[in-house]
């Protein structure tokens, strides 16, 4: 939690991610707010703003305590437990809310990627004091069209970053290159089932889920966030943020976007934002 020096009545900006909340921070470590962070935008940038900055690890990364489950779905049939992105926001809000002084009790969430869908879940059961999300390329349908397959078509770049993100707590332990170029190393692999099993890919769960859902079944579809928020009541102010660049996460603004507008009546709470 960065504080504006002297600030009073000043809202907060969120951001929940599993890329180390102390990293985004990092700038915080300079009284004046002189140096630049590793964020999208550096926390300097909030606070001279008069905003309050809050940077979060998402539950099982870096400094959070429990499991990590890669874009972990919504409570239902394929999050059997108690837990999970919204009821997380909800309750890191609600604390945020009785314990930072400084702050005139509003919240505001936003984040790129996977930040960005941690952005977008939080629309699924809101707390009062959320005023707006801002979802910028968010990760909404793995199947269709965000990160692990492009209607079907697996994306085997994914291999290294589900390693990264999977393999330890802190994303410590790196993916060694092979060969100079890439190409070559799935060649040799064969397919990129083998060159998993060869890497050890076989030990880490959402591994085992991509290989054992290839199909757009009801484990993609009962977790697509456009999905999940097509049926919940529009309570929160949402922008939707899509550049162009981004092959990744090309597919979840839009969708969300044609999930949400056809309830907003008023033409007041759903704004959809794409440039270069």
């Amino acid at each position: 939690i960065v504080v504006p020096k002297g600030a009073r009545g000043a809202p907060m900006l969120l951001t929940r991610t599993p890329y180390d909340a102390d990293k985004v921070t990092a700038s915080a470590e300079s009284s004046h707010m002189e140096m630049a962070s590793a964020a999208d935008v550096p926390t300097e940038a909030f606070v001279d703003g008069g905003y309050i900055r809050v940077v979060q690890d998402v539950r099982g990364k870096h400094g959070s305590e429990g499991d990590y489950v890669m874009n972990r779905p919504v409570h239902g049939p394929q999050n059997p437990t108690d837990v999970d992105h919204a009821t997380d926001t909800y309750d890191t809000i609600d604390w945020l809310v009785k314990n930072t002084p400084e702050s005139n009790g509003k919240v505001g969430i936003l984040g790129t990627s996977y930040d960005g869908f941690t952005s977008a879940i939080v629309l699924f059961e809101p707390h009062p004091a959320l005023k707006v999300a801002v979802p910028i390329n968010p990760m909404v349908d793995g199947w269709r069209g965000d990160d692990w397959f492009h209607n079907g078509a697996f994306r085997q770049v994914n291999l290294e970053y589900i390693y990264g993100q999977e393999a330890t707590r802190k994303s410590k332990v790196t993916w060694i290159a092979s060969d100079y170029d890439e190409y070559d190393t799935f060649l040799q692999a064969g397919s990129a089932g083998e060159l998993g099993r060869r890497r050890g890919l076989d030990q880490l769960g959402f591994w085992n889920k991509l290989l054992a859902h290839p199909s757009y079944d009801t484990f993609w579809r009962d977790q697509a966030v456009d999905r999940v928020l097509a049926g919940r009541p529009l309570k929160v102010p949402v922008m939707l943020v899509h550049s162009l660049w981004d092959q990744e996460d090309i597919y979840g603004a839009p969708a969300v976007y044609r999930a949400l507008e056809p309830r907003d009546r008023n033409q007041d709470k759903v704004f959809l934002v794409i440039g270069p």
